[in-house]
């Protein structure tokens, strides 16, 4: 009788174990993929975020490249008026 009882208690005591044991695996599977959910949002955020800086800069270049050509245009402008005026 005596060992009845204790393989008794035994056996509900290990499926109590397991119980615990699942359900904090499934709390930290849950913990898990929220995590990824964030770092996926945080990285979805940071190449929009990029992408933006990146179409900004290229403005910013395409700007200070057609202002550089009009400096250009305007002293060939000037030289070519300078040669003709020393004819």
């Amino acid at each position: 009788m005596k060992d009845i009882i204790k393989t008794t208690i035994k056996k509900v005591t290990l499926e109590l174990v397991y119980q615990v044991v699942d359900e904090r695996t499934e709390e930290i599977i849950s913990e898990i993929k929220e995590i990824k959910k964030r770092q996926e949002d945080d990285f979805r955020y940071l190449i929009q975020k990029m992408d933006s800086d990146i179409g900004q800069m290229r403005s910013e270049v395409r700007s200070e490249l057609s202002q550089l050509n009009q400096r250009i245009d305007t002293i060939i402008q000037m030289l070519m008026s300078i040669k003709q005026d020393q004819k």
